[in-house]
């Protein structure tokens, strides 16, 4: 009995020393350690994530003591966590580094913050940037068809041409993908809305080549003409009316075009004179546009090809600015009065962005001729049917329209950046097979549809 209590009070002996040695050890580790020591009792709340706080069951508001600091370095995560979760983790602000996995919060944001960055970039794209490459799902409509809203004379597939490998090509911008269009989609998003075209001939196809695209290129009766309400009708004596309106009952979507070779006003100088001058106002919108944007939810303005003397003589347009007729040489030279004009128009609508701020307005750069060997007059031509696109990139950050990109920089309208892309297409021209070619002239500006200006649409698309 008396060995047994001997033995057992030497084992409680052994235990209690083995304890304090322990307590010993540990106290002075707190003590002298530096990662430790250097941990003064914090003179402001510790910062702690919700589901730390959550764990300890505390405020973030208050003082938290060396105790409870001691607490939450050894255990790393709160009471809600998974043990097997623990992982290390680093506290920046007070040089601390505990044991701990993400949360499931720190997930969620970190998926957050992914899709974030992915809306961000796709936000950011620069669709001026790619190349051409074959699909074999394109065209978005059938060449033999659209007729209800497809001019003849665009129709390359209704001409003697025999080579059609340019319907096969879509643009891949270099950092990012197009929208898929698709004509429900496009109609939905324009429900309650209208989409206004104002610009030359080539904006024109732009808005001839949307109808197909947003009809499939199938025939619509219950399409309806509205053209009486934007003022689009047939003037006596000429060849077309100044524009058309077309609204889709299904969702009452319009799109419209309207015919503005220049932005600029133009009037006549003597209104009782059949001969008269036109005044072209460089420094004024278009009576059109200043009448009806209250209208518009899409706007795409364009110019470029009229701006040329000869365009000047044969319209008898006279230049003014401030309403009376400019003296002004650097203006008087043609590259001038398109600047003024065009930087007068951007503002001008910029200006009215603030009355109306659901407005999406777009200037869209230049569409490039492919003359060859000569201009339109003089031989010039574009009828090879290999494009240029063949191997060929844009990658270039900066508009290859620099007066259309310098016009909206620092306003609320957007590049509709069009020109390099195009300018790898010179084999999308109507080029000799215009129903109106005579011998030794070409068409290198407009092109065939279905075509290039269908590529305009997407990604005019995919930025509404």
């Amino acid at each position: 009995m008396k060995a047994g209590f001997n033995g057992l009070k030497g084992k409680e002996i052994s235990l209690i020393s083995i304890v304090l040695m322990a307590a010993t050890i540990i106290l002075w580790s707190w003590e002298k350690t530096p990662g430790l020591t250097a941990f003064p009792p914090p003179q402001k709340p510790l910062q702690l994530s919700s589901d730390h706080l959550k764990g300890m069951g505390e405020s973030n508001t208050r003082t938290t003591s060396k105790k409870e600091v001691k607490e939450h370095i050894l255990s790393g995560v709160s009471d809600e966590e998974p043990k097997h979760e623990r992982g290390l983790e680093a506290g920046k602000s007070h040089g601390i580094q505990t044991l701990s996995t993400p949360t499931s919060e720190a997930k969620r944001n970190d998926a957050e913050v992914d899709k974030t960055s992915k809306l961000e970039k796709h936000k950011a794209c620069n669709y001026a940037k790619g190349k051409w490459v074959p699909d074999d799902n394109r065209p978005l409509y059938s060449g033999f068809g659209c007729k209800q809203w497809l001019s003849s004379m665009w129709a390359c597939r209704m001409m003697q041409r025999t080579d059609f490998a340019y319907e096969k090509l879509r643009w891949q911008p270099k950092d990012c993908k197009i929208e898929e269009f698709e004509s429900s989609k496009f109609l939905k998003r324009l429900q309650n809305k209208t989409l206004a075209f104002v610009g030359d001939s080539l904006g024109r196809q732009q808005f001839q080549s949307l109808m197909c695209m947003a009809t499939g290129g199938e025939e619509k009766p219950d399409v309806e003409d509205v053209g009486s309400e934007y003022g689009l009708a047939l003037a006596e004596g000429n060849a077309r009316p100044n524009g058309w309106a077309y609204r889709f009952p299904s969702t009452n979507s319009t799109i419209l075009y309207y015919w503005s070779a220049i932005l600029c006003d133009v009037e006549p100088i003597d209104v009782n004179n059949p001969q008269t001058d036109y005044a072209m106002h460089l420094d004024r919108p278009a009576a059109f546009l200043r009448e009806y944007l209250h209208k518009f939810d899409v706007l795409v303005l364009n110019t470029g090809h009229h701006w040329n003397r000869g365009k000047l003589n044969a319209n008898r347009w006279v230049m003014h600015v401030g309403g009376v007729p400019n003296t002004d040489k650097k203006i008087a030279v043609i590259w001038g009065a398109k600047n003024l004009t065009i930087h007068s128009v951007v503002s001008w609508v910029n200006s009215q962005l603030p009355k109306y701020p659901g407005l999406k307005a777009f200037f869209r750069s230049i569409s490039p001729r492919h003359f060859f060997g000569g201009d339109w007059n003089t031989g010039g031509s574009c009828d090879n049917t290999k494009p240029m696109s063949v191997g060929k990139e844009i990658l270039e950050e900066e508009s290859s329209d620099p007066v259309a990109a310098n016009a909206v920089k620092g306003t609320g309208i957007k590049l509709l950046d069009i020109t390099g892309l195009s300018q790898l297409r010179d084999e999308g021209h109507i080029s000799r097979f215009s129903l109106t070619a005579q011998p030794g002239v070409q068409d290198c500006l407009h092109w065939c549809l279905p075509g290039i200006p269908d590529t305009w649409n997407e990604i005019l698309f995919a930025q509404i």
